[in-house]
């Protein structure tokens, strides 16, 4: 599964979206000693298993009507936006392309076959935070928020310090939370990157079955969701604060120029933490940051 990143303000999303997942249409019957796939053993190392709920990601996806030991006389075909459910899961060891068959059912005359190598770039899971995740892996899109944010952040950071405008870091408004923000998305994009490097099957697992809370996940994805909700709660805080500190015209200003250093630090963060080079420039970040807020 390829690395992704998320920019900062995209983050906000995630906090409305839920997870769930429909029941899924019955099955046919097969025979468990020959054919069929252990769904436990299954969902460990593929992260899916029968009655899963996918939804069309292509223009078209083509199944097979017949099961795969069988010739294809005949096959269907999918539509982006069709809401599908595995129906069945088949091991074919006399496959040469990939043994793995799915059946995927959209309803009880519309199913059919298809190899997973097939099936899985082309189809998302049926949840709103795996697709927000999808959406933003797609490496050109990434390419090219990563250069939006990063010009924009630059030439906001710029416009503001000539007009001598209040700025997080180097124009102050005195308040800890604009700099605490600052550094929780550092931290987070840190940590995410670190995921992504280190564990990605355990992101993949998420991947196909989100959350949003924080309690019964591996200790690092549980930190990792405590970073996201932390820089909600601080980012309200930030906003109120900056409402009674400034007029309305120098606060929205600021919470611009905020917005900009924010998701230059994520994009920053989290592309050189896949480098490796993330960790040490956390740290001086860090302490850069307070020393600033700290100074008379």
């Amino acid at each position: 599964m390829m690395k992704k990143t998320l920019p900062f303000f995209l983050l906000l999303v995630v906090c409305l979206s839920s997870c769930y997942h429909q029941s899924g249409t019955s099955s046919d019957a097969w025979d468990l000693s020959d054919r069929q796939i252990d769904s436990i053993s299954f969902s460990s190392t593929h992260h899916y298993s029968q009655n899963y709920n996918f939804v069309v990601d292509a223009d078209s996806l083509v199944l097979s009507c017949q099961s795969p030991d069988e010739l294809p006389f005949d096959s269907v075909v999918l539509y982006d936006g069709d809401c599908v459910v595995v129906a069945d899961i088949m091991k074919m060891p006399a496959d040469t392309v990939d043994t793995i068959w799915v059946k995927l059912a959209r309803d009880q005359a519309t199913q059919g076959w298809i190899q997973e190598s097939r099936m899985l770039p082309n189809v998302e899971p049926d949840d709103p935070i795996s697709h927000f995740i999808s959406t933003f892996s797609d490496t050109h899109l990434l390419v090219f928020l990563a250069l939006l944010v990063l010009v924009g952040g630059a030439y906001s950071v710029i416009f503001l310090r000539r007009h001598h405008a209040y700025i997080v870091h180097f124009r102050d408004i005195g308040s800890f939370y604009p700099s605490l923000l600052a550094v929780l998305v550092a931290l987070s994009a840190t940590l995410y990157a670190s995921i992504q490097l280190f564990a990605p099957e355990s992101w993949r697992h998420f991947y196909y079955h989100p959350t949003l809370n924080p309690l019964g996940l591996p200790f690092h994805l549980s930190l990792f969701l405590c970073s996201v909700w932390a820089i909600i709660v601080v980012a309200i805080a930030t906003v109120d604060d900056t409402v009674h500190r400034l007029p309305y015209t120098d606060a929205f200003l600021y919470l611009c120029g905020l917005a900009a250093v924010c998701a230059v630090n994520y994009v920053v963060f989290s592309i050189s933490t896949l480098y490796y080079v993330g960790y040490p420039l956390l740290i001086v970040y860090v302490v850069w940051a307070f020393r600033r807020l700290l100074s008379p």
